[in-house]
């Protein structure tokens, strides 16, 4: 009796797992469509354009960077003169259209989500559900998000449709499957976290990091990097791309 009852509790477990463990998943792409979103069309794998995604990133990255520029000047004296200026001229507009006096030396550092805030008119957080079982999800904790707007990004290693995942996808339930076939695998704990930090760290050109790891950490820099936290199960949902968008 005991062992039946075992035995229905790794099934039971097996089935709500087995959809996250690549080799489950090489294997089996063909007869479920649970790991597989056809689209019969590339171009109509798009909900946004890629060119209004990109513009959105590059309007908060840009708002992050000039809400902490005091803390930049360091790194820009080691930037050629020819990128250099460009970032002068960031803040120059940014002085020009929103603070007039502007002075870098007492300039207010808003917090990641405040410059969510300010910039795309809302914020959202990493938090536990009040559902009993739930988990943590991705919230809105201010503002109101528009239809078809990006909500968060997914970061993590990125792995090729080759290079191996086994280990990592064990007990993970963070292994992203993209539309290309590509993995991500957006776990903040145990081996997925050590193998991020180490790419990170070997991917760094003196000063300058290639890639932001406070995401493994409680202070996240970026507010957009909790897509790994976004529950949607939904076979034609969005969030089969790297990024989340509201539907």
């Amino acid at each position: 009796m005991l062992f039946r009852t075992l035995l229905r509790v790794l099934r039971q477990r097996w089935h709500r797992y087995k959809y996250r463990f690549v080799p489950w998943i090489a294997l089996n792409l063909s007869q479920n469509r649970r790991t597989l979103r056809y689209v019969p069309e590339d171009s109509k794998d798009k909900i946004i354009p890629d060119e209004d995604v990109l513009g959105t990133l590059l309007k908060v990255f840009q708002a992050l960077f000039i809400s902490n520029f005091s803390r930049q000047t360091d790194i820009l004296l080691l930037l050629p003169e020819a990128i250099k200026s460009k970032y002068r001229d960031l803040l120059v507009t940014h002085q020009r259209t929103e603070q007039p006096r502007y002075n870098t030396q007492q300039q207010k550092i808003y917090k990641p989500g405040e410059v969510l805030f300010n910039t795309l008119g809302f914020s959202i957080s990493r938090e536990t559900s009040s559902l009993i079982s739930a988990g943590k999800g991705v919230f809105v904790t201010k503002g109101f998000v528009p239809k078809g707007t990006v909500v968060s990004m997914y970061p993590g290693t990125v792995y090729q449709k080759h290079e191996p995942i086994f280990f990592q996808s064990i007990g993970n339930p963070f292994i992203f499957r993209c539309l290309d076939g590509m993995l991500i695998d957006g776990n903040d704990k145990g081996i997925s976290k050590v193998v991020y930090r180490s790419c990170n760290g070997r991917d760094q050109l003196g000063p300058f990091k290639m890639s932001d790891s406070t995401w493994l950490t409680s202070e996240v820099q970026n507010p957009l990097a909790v897509g790994q936290y976004v529950n949607n199960c939904s076979n034609v949902s969005a969030s089969y791309s790297r990024f989340c968008l509201l539907e």
